[in-house]
C-alpha cells in the first residue's frame, strides 16, 4: 500500500511536502506540510494514510507556530550570567564549536573521557536525528556511555523474555477483535489514531475493557472501566490466569503445542487467587472472575498495554503475565488477536550504522540517565567525576526524578554543559553554550515506528530559521573540530538515509528511498491486517520458537537490551531472575502504609513529555497544573477544589492546585508529568518527588511508586 501525492493547485504558488512527524508517540503521523515562498503556512494529516488518516492531534495540529515561535533559539549563545539564569549572548558557530572540542580535550587531558556524559532521549524520534545521533562521537571519545532506560526498558525485557522480539498484533487488525482490554494506556489521549481501530471494533459488537487507576478520556469511551490501585497490576494479570487454568478456560491445543512451562506456570499461580488480586487492587473478586472468563471465552482477545505498565517495582513481571495470557487462550490463533506492545520489532532498522559500538573500548564505564542528579551533585560517588555533559533531545530537570538534586548538580560551576534545543529548556538555562537544533521542518529524517507498520521518509520543507543545524551536522562539526576522521564524521544525511535500513529484507520488499520521496511512506512487507495473524503456529523469536512461561533467558540475570544500553548485550551482574511470573508488590503505597497518598503522572493530553510545556495553545488546553484527588481523601485533608495545595514527600514537594473528582480511585493522586520547571509554581514540578530506585527488569524508572502527602498552603 503506497501514498498518493496530494493534488496542488498549479495556479497556486504553494507547495505541499511530505513529511512526518518527528514525536516521541506511537503513532508516527505522516504529514502534509504547506508552503508558500519559503514558509511552512501549516501542517495537516496525510488523509492517504491508513493509520494517521488525515488527522494531527492537538500537540502538533499547530506546529508551524512552534517551529516560527519568537522565542526560540536560532543562534549558538554563550552563558552571561549565573548557571540557571537564562542568560546569554550570541556567539558564532566557529566560536561555539571550538570552544566545546577546547573544553571536551581538556576534561579528557586532565580527567580521562569517562568524566564527559552524554545524555540524550528521543525529543525527535529520526533514525538520523533523534536517540543514537550522537553516540558515534561519544564513543569514538570514550566517554561515559549513558543507558537510556526512561521508558519501556522493563517492559521489552519481559515481552522478549516472553513472546521474544515480535511485532505481534498487527494495529490495523483491531477491527476485527472481539474483546479489547486495554491496559495502563490512555489512548485517546498518547495513542490517538489507533482508538479509531478500537472504536470501529466496538462498532462491531467488541467489548472494550479499560484497566486503569484513573477514569480516562479512553476509559470514559469503554464499555468497563476497572479502577486498579497504582502498582498492583501483576496481582490482576496473575489472579486472571489463575481462573482461566482452574477453570479449565485455556486452549489446550495451542499450550501444548507453542508454549513452554505450562505445568509451572499452573502450579506458580495457585496461591494468585481473585480473593488475593482484590485484596491487593482494590477490585471485587467476582469482576476479576468475570474479566478472565470473558477475556478467554472471546475470539479474538485483545491485550493493548501501555508503556506505564512498567513503571512500578513489579512493572517486568507484570508484563510477563500479560503475555502468557494470549497464549493459554489461543488468541494467537486469529487475526485481531494476541498482544499488541511495540510493532517497531518488525523494523529492519540498521542500527550498527548509527551507534559506533564497534569505538566503544572493553570497560568503558556505563551510568543510567535516569540517576543524572545522583550522578551529578556528587551522591554516587565517581572516578572520575562528570566534568562535562552534553544533552540534545532531552530535558532532563523535568523528565528525571529527584529534581532538586539535579538542579544541585547543573548548578555546579566546574560541570562545563553544552544543550542543543528549540527553546531555553529548564535544563537549557543551566548551560554554558547552547546550540540550535533544526526542527523537523528544516531537516531530513526516516522514521521507523513503535505503533503501526509504516516506514515514513520526512523530507525538509523549509530552510533552517536562523543558524539551526540538524543533530547530523552538529555531530559532525564537532566530531571534526575533534580530529576525528571516521567516516561518521563526514557522511552525508543522503549517506545516512541509504543506511538506514536493511533495504534487503524481506519486510522492505518494493520500498527504496527513490520511492519514499515519491510517495513519502510505505506499509512494510508484511500481510493485509485483514489476514494477518503472526502465531497462529507458533514461531515465536524465542529460543524455543515458543511462548515461555518459563523463560529460558531468566538465567542470564537482569539484562538491559541493546535498544537501551546502545552497543551492549552484557548481561548485568547479579543472580538469575524467577524465570516464572510472579507479583511483586508496589514498593510504596498508601493501603499498606496506612497513610499518604499514591501519586501517578502521566502524560498530559497536550504535551508529550516536556515538548510544548512552553507553548501558549498547548498550555491553554492543559490549564493550570493540578493534583487530582478523590473527594474522600480531599475531604480526609480539609482540601477544596481549587486551592493551592503543597504535594510532598521526603524527596521534594511541587506546588499546584487542587482539582476533586471521582475520576481517580481513593487512595490516588494525579498530576500530569510535562509542565515546566521555571513555569511552575514554587519551581518544582512532579519530578521533584518521583523516586529514583529500578523496576525489577531492564532497569525501568518506578514513577508510580510514589507515595505523597498533600496539604493546602
Amino acid at each position: 500500500m503506497t501514498a498518493t501525492l496530494p493534488i496542488v493547485d498549479t495556479n497556486s504558488s504553494q507547495t505541499v511536502v511530505k513529511a512526518a512527524c518527528p514525536h516521541d508517540c506511537p503513532d508516527t503521523c505522516a504529514m502534509l506540510v504547506t508552503v508558500e515562498d519559503g514558509k511552512a503556512l501549516g501542517v495537516r494529516g496525510d488523509p492517504d494514510h491508513p493509520f494517521t488518516a488525515g488527522a494531527l492531534c492537538v500537540k502538533v495540529n499547530n506546529f508551524v507556530d512552534t517551529v516560527y515561535a519568537p522565542d526560540r533559539v536560532l543562534y549558538p549563545l554563550r552563558r552571561t550570567g549565573p548557571k540557571g539564569s537564562g542568560q546569554f549572548e550570541r556567539i558564532t558557530w566557529d566560536q561555539a564549536i571550538t570552544e566545546i572540542a577546547t573544553r571536551f580535550k581538556g576534561v579528557i587531558s586532565e580527567y580521562g573521557a569517562e568524566a564527559i556524559l552524554p545524555v540524550s532521549y528521543l525529543g525527535t524520534q529520526g533514525i538520523l536525528n533523534g536517540l543514537n545521533a550522537g553516540d558515534p562521537l561519544f564513543n569514538r571519545m570514550g566517554a561515559t556511555v549513558g543507558e537510556r532506560t526512561y521508558c519501556d526498558s522493563g517492559c521489552c525485557t519481559a515481552y522478549a523474555m516472553t513472546v521474544g522480539a515480535t511485532a505481534g498484533v498487527d494495529p490495523e487488525s483491531l477491527v476485527h477483535s472481539k474483546f479489547i482490554l486495554i491496559w495502563a494506556c490512555n489512548m485517546i489521549s498518547t495513542n490517538l489514531h489507533l482508538w479509531k481501530f478500537v472504536a470501529e471494533a466496538q462498532r462491531r459488537g467488541a467489548k472494550v475493557v479499560v484497566v486503569d487507576p484513573v477514569r480516562t478520556r479512553t476509559a470514559k469511551h469503554a464499555d468497563w472501566h476497572l479502577p486498579i490501585r497504582p502498582g498492583t497490576d501483576g496481582a490482576l494479570a496473575l489472579a486472571m490466569i489463575h481462573v482461566i487454568i482452574n477453570e479449565g478456560l485455556t486452549d489446550e491445543a495451542y499450550v501444548r503445542d507453542y508454549t513452554v512451562g505450562y505445568d509451572e506456570l499452573a502450579e506458580r499461580v495457585q496461591q494468585y487467587t481473585p480473593e488475593f488480586a482484590a485484596a491487593e487492587t482494590g477490585l471485587d473478586a467476582e469482576d476479576i472472575r468475570t474479566l478472565a472468563r470473558e477475556y478467554a471465552a472471546a475470539e479474538p482477545s485483545l491485550i493493548r498495554i501501555g508503556v506505564a505498565i512498567e513503571r512500578h517495582a513489579g512493572g517486568g513481571q507484570t508484563v510477563r503475565a500479560l503475555a502468557s495470557l494470549p497464549a493459554l487462550v489461543g488468541a494467537w490463533r486469529h487475526v485481531g488477536g494476541g498482544i499488541l506492545q511495540l510493532p517497531l520489532w518488525a523494523f529492519p532498522v540498521n542500527w550498527p550504522a548509527f551507534l559506533g559500538a564497534e569505538m566503544i573500548q572493553p570497560g568503558t564505564r556505563v551510568l543510567n540517565q535516569f540517576l543524572l542528579g545522583r550522578h551529578l551533585n556528587g551522591e554516587v560517588p565517581l572516578d572520575p567525576p562528570i566534568k562535562a555533559l552534553m544533552v540534545y533531545n532531552s530535558n532532563p530537570v523535568v523528565v528525571c526524578p529527584e529534581q532538586d538534586k539535579m538542579i544541585e548538580g547543573l548548578q555546579r560551576e566546574d560541570l562545563f554543559t553544552v544543550v542543543s534545543e528549540h527553546f531555553l529548556t529548564d535544563t537549557a538555562d543551566y548551560a554554558d553554550i547552547v546550540l540550535p537544533a533544526t526542527s523537523q521542518l528544516e531537516q531530513q529524517d526516516i522514521m521507523f515506528s513503535w505503533g503501526h507498520l509504516y516506514v515514513t521518509l520526512n523530507q525538509p520543507a523549509i530552510e533552517p530559521l536562523g543558524e539551526a543545524i540538524p543533530n547530523t551536522e552538529l555531530f559532525r562539526r564537532l566530531g571534526q573540530a575533534m580530529g576525528y576522521t571516521e567516516d561518521y564524521f563526514t557522511r552525508t544525511d543522503d549517506d545516512m538515509i541509504a543506511n538506514s535500513f536493511d533495504w534487503s529484507a524481506p519486510a522492505m520488499a518494493g520500498i527504496t528511498v527513490e520511492s519514499l520521496k515519491e510517495t513519502g511512506w510505505a506499509r512494510l512487507n508484511l500481510p493485509d491486517p485483514d489476514s494477518y495473524a503472526p502465531h497462529a503456529e507458533g514461531n515465536f523469536p524465542t529460543p524455543s520458537g515458543k511462548t515461555e512461561f518459563v523463560a529460558s533467558i531468566a538465567a542470564g540475570g537482569n539484562f538491559v537490551l541493546p535498544l537501551f544500553r546502545q552497543g551492549s548485550n552484557d548481561h548485568q551482574p547479579g543472580q538469575p531472575v524467577d524465570p516464572l511470573p510472579h507479583y511483586i508488590g508496589p514498593r510504596e503505597s498508601s493501603w499498606n502504609a496506612g497513610r499518604g497518598l499514591n501519586l501517578i503522572s502521566p502524560k498530559a493530553h497536550s504535551y508529550l513529555n516536556s515538548s510544548y510545556g512552553d507553548q501558549p495553545a498547548q498550555r491553554r488546553i492543559a490549564g493550570e497544573p493540578t493534583v487530582i484527588l478523590h473527594p474522600n481523601d480531599a475531604a480526609d485533608r480539609k482540601i477544596a477544589d481549587g486551592d493551592e495545595v503543597r504535594v510532598f514527600n521526603e524527596r521534594g514537594s511541587f506546588v499546584v492546585l487542587a482539582k476533586i473528582s471521582d475520576e481517580v480511585a481513593p487512595g490516588v493522586a494525579l498530576a500530569h508529568v510535562g509542565g515546566w520547571r521555571k513555569l511552575s509554581k514554587a519551581l518544582a514540578t512532579v519530578s521533584s518527588v518521583n523516586p529514583f530506585q529500578f523496576a525489577d527488569l531492564g532497569n525501568a524508572p518506578t514513577f508510580s511508586d510514589t507515595l505523597v502527602e498533600v496539604e493546602v498552603i
